[in-house]
């Protein structure tokens, strides 16, 4: 079976920063999203043996959310300058694995995952695994043919899940996310929904009037909350015809000459050791080492690069 991991570039980059304290590579720059983020990658290829790997990320320019509601995502803080910088390094990591990047201005990470997940066919894959921390994904999960693999606690756990799990989460199913959405609206993303409306009573009206269609054509709503729920819907669905260059090509060995070098420059030694298969024969010493110097910034660092 063809399995492609999608990764939602930007979430895990985010989740990577702030579960990694401050990392500085040998030339003195920030890197701890940075190895946050390969050590991600190098566990989920290891866990979830994929036939095939890709990785999408937002553009800075804004997409057509915006254009539709000024105000989405308006109350969203800034990203840290500590955090940008270390942008261009995650992409030239994996492109150092030989692993594509799809991106494109206009459109979320979320639109353009949900564009490869729906023509997989089209590049002979059987299975997609999103891996995010973004609720709105779990829209896409179909089957076992789309699954959502979602970090729970910093980088070590996550949970997979399929259409049970979404109702279990969700209280609705996949498909019907936008609709809950178009109701409950989302605060992270600062779009309205119907005001006075929150997640159970979102639930009931679905299961009530089985659609965002079936309640638009109720008496439940006022025209202006009709207004606003439409909007909200088209917020929260995720497209899935993103214009996209590039090709999707099966993961090979990420033993690399570009990945080896690529590490190296960033003092990764323990994910340089993973990829080469390199033994350590000093590993018991510096875990003793670490032991005694256990609590010391230096000692840390040293912990996480090797």
């Amino acid at each position: 079976m063809n399995r492609l991991i999608l990764i939602d570039g930007n979430a895990v980059l985010h989740r990577a920063y702030h579960a990694i304290p401050p990392l500085t590579a040998p030339d003195g720059s920030v890197v701890n999203a940075v190895y946050g983020f390969g050590t991600m990658l190098l566990r989920l290829i290891n866990d979830l043996r994929p036939t095939h790997v890709a990785v999408a990320f937002d553009r800075p320019k804004p997409t057509f959310r915006k254009e539709l509601f000024k105000g989405y995502q308006a109350k969203r803080p800034k990203m840290d300058d500590a955090l940008i910088c270390q942008i261009p390094k995650v992409h030239d990591l994996v492109s150092s694995f030989g692993i594509p990047i799809f991106e494109v201005d206009g459109f979320e990470a979320d639109d353009v995952i949900g564009t490869l997940a729906k023509h997989r066919k089209k590049d002979g894959i059987d299975q997609v695994i999103i891996v995010t921390g973004d609720r709105d994904i779990l829209q896409l999960v179909e089957d076992e043919n789309v699954l959502v693999y979602m970090p729970t606690k910093g980088l070590s756990e996550a949970k997979l899940y399929g259409e049970s799990e979404v109702k279990e989460r969700m209280g609705v199913t996949p498909d019907k996310i936008p609709d809950f959405k178009a109701l409950a609206g989302d605060s992270s993303d600062n779009y309205p929904g119907v005001p006075g409306i929150g997640p159970k009573t979102a639930v009931a009206l679905l299961t009530k009037y089985k659609s965002i269609a079936g309640i638009l054509k109720s008496k439940e709503l006022t025209v202006e909350e009709k207004k606003s729920a439409r909007m909200s819907h088209d917020l929260a669905t995720i497209r899935t015809n993103v214009p996209l260059t590039g090709s999707m090509t099966p993961l090979g060995s990420l033993n690399r000459s570009e990945a080896v070098s690529q590490l190296t420059k960033l003092g990764f030694r323990s994910l340089l050791k993973r990829i080469t298969g390199e033994k350590d024969e000093q590993k018991k010493k510096e875990k003793k080492v670490k032991s005694r110097e256990a609590g010391s910034g230096s000692a840390r660092q040293q912990e996480l690069f090797s």
